[in-house]
C-alpha cells in the first residue's frame, strides 16, 4: 500500500576539537619555455585575488582537493579555512573527509575536472545538509551539480514499505525532512552493507557485556553509515536513512522571514502521521525528490495554497503549482502577507556571495 516512512532525529555531531592544518608552501609559478626562450612573464601574483587555500582561484580545484585528502590521510587534519564556508563542527568535517578520502580512492580514474570532482563530493556527502555541501563546493571553487528538471511524464517509484510516522524534529524546513525505513522490508534487507551488519552485531555484544560506552560509539558509527537503531515497543529495528526533498516547491530557509512558520506548517501536515512518497529523482545533494501524500492530501498543494512555499518553477513546470501559488498571492496568505517576500533561491545566492566576499576581505 505505498511507501510509509517514519522519521527519527539524528545524533548531533557535537564536539569541536579536531585540528586544522595550514599549507606550508604555495605553488610557485614557472614560466613555460618554447624552443629555449622564456614566455612573457605573467601578471604579478599579488594582483590576483587569493582563494581559500591561499593560492589563485585558477589553481584551486581538483589538485587542491587531492592535496587536502593526501594531507588528511597522513595527519587527520581538515583544511584551514573550511569553517568559514560551512556551519557544522570540526568533528563533522573530519567525518566528511573520511568519506571523501574513501570515495576518492574508489574512483577510477580520479576526477580531472571541477565538474567531476563536484559530483564525487555530492555523492560521497549525500547525507549532509545543503548549506554544508554548498560550502564545501564553494571552498574548492567547484560548480554545484545541475539539478534534473522534473517531468510530469516520468513514472515515479515508491521507496520500500516503512513504519508509519514522521517525527516533528526530523522536519528541517518547509520543503524537506529526513526519514528512516526499517530494513525488515526485503528490498531494504538485501542492500544492507556487510559493515553495517557487523556494527549491529558488535553493538549487541557490547550491550550484553554492559559496555555501554562502546555501544554508543558503535551507534554513532551506524548513524554515519546512514542507518539507525529504532526502539519499537520491546524490540529494536535497524532502519535506513532517507533524506526527502519535496518536488516542485521551495520554502523559506529557517533563517529567512517566515522560515519557521513554513516549517511549522509542514509539521502540522505530516508530523506524527503516515506519509506516502513517490520518488522521481535524486537531487544534486543526494536527496530523494518526490511528491508527498498524507491522509489523502497532496502536501505540496497544501503548502502552496496556504502560502507556505514558492512554486520552484526552474525545476517543475506543473501548471497547477503555478495556479496554487497565484491563489495564495491573491489572498495574501502565509508568506504573501508581507507583500514582496524574498525568494529563497535569491537569499541562498546572496548568502554564498556574502561568504565569498568575507573571505576575500579577510
Amino acid at each position: 500500500m505505498g511507501n510509509i516512512l517514519r522519521c527519527f532525529k539524528g545524533d548531533d555531531d557535537g564536539g569541536d576539537h579536531y585540528p586544522y592544518y595550514k599549507p606550508t608552501s604555495r605553488p610557485h609559478y614557472q614560466p613555460p619555455h618554447y624552443h629555449g626562450q622564456p614566455a612573457a612573464p605573467p601578471a604579478p601574483l599579488q594582483q590576483q585575488p587569493l582563494g581559500p587555500h591561499g593560492v589563485t582561484p585558477s589553481t584551486v580545484g581538483v589538485a587542491a582537493l587531492a592535496h587536502d585528502l593526501l594531507n588528511f590521510e597522513s595527519t587527520s587534519m581538515v583544511p584551514d579555512g573550511l569553517s568559514q564556508h560551512v556551519v557544522s563542527s570540526r568533528k563533522a568535517q573530519v567525518k566528511w573527509y573520511q568519506k571523501l578520502l574513501e570515495a576518492y580512492k574508489n574512483t577510477t580514474p580520479p576526477p580531472k575536472t571541477p565538474a567531476n570532482a563536484a559530483q564525487l563530493i555530492a555523492r560521497a556527502l549525500n547525507m549532509i545538509q545543503r548549506a554544508d555541501l554548498e560550502g564545501i563546493l564553494e571552498f574548492y571553487n567547484f560548480p554545484i551539480p545541475s539539478l534534473p528538471t522534473a517531468s510530469s511524464n516520468y513514472q515515479p517509484s515508491l521507496l520500500p514499505e516503512g513504519v508509519q510516522f514522521v517525527y516533528d524534529k526530523c522536519i528541517g524546513d518547509g520543503d524537506g525532512f529526513t526519514a528512516y525505513v526499517p530494513t525488515t522490508d526485503p528490498r531494504e534487507s538485501a542492500n544492507v552493507p556487510l559493515e553495517v551488519h557487523e556494527l549491529v552485531i558488535a553493538r549487541t555484544q557490547a550491550r550484553k557485556c554492559r559496555d555501554y560506552k562502546s555501544a554508543d560509539a558503535l551507534l554513532s558509527s551506524l548513524d554515519e553509515a546512514g542507518y539507525k537503531i529504532i526502539s519499537c515497543s520491546d524490540d529494536e529495528v535497524l532502519a535506513r536513512k532517507y533524506r526527502i526533498r519535496m518536488r516542485g516547491i521551495d520554502a523559506p530557509e529557517l533563517k529567512m522571514p517566515y522560515g519557521k512558520e513554513s516549517r511549522n506548517a509542514l509539521v502540522k501536515l505530516i508530523g506524527g502521521k503516515s506519509v506516502k512518497i513517490y520518488v522521481y529523482d535524486l537531487d544534486q545533494f543526494g536527496r530523494y525528490v518526490g511528491d508527498i501524500y498524507c491522509n489523502n492530501l497532496f502536501i505540496q498543494e497544501q503548502m502552496l495554497k496556504n502560502g507556505h512555499a514558492w512554486h520552484f518553477k526552474t525545476y517543475d513546470k506543473r501548471p497547477e503549482f503555478a495556479r496554487w501559488e497565484r491563489e495564495a498571492r491573491a489572498a495574501n496568505r502565509g508568506l504573501w502577507a508581507s507583500g514582496n517576500p524574498e525568494k529563497p533561491w535569491d537569499w541562498r545566492r546572496d548568502q554564498r556571495n556574502a561568504r565569498q566576499d568575507a573571505i576575500q576581505v579577510y
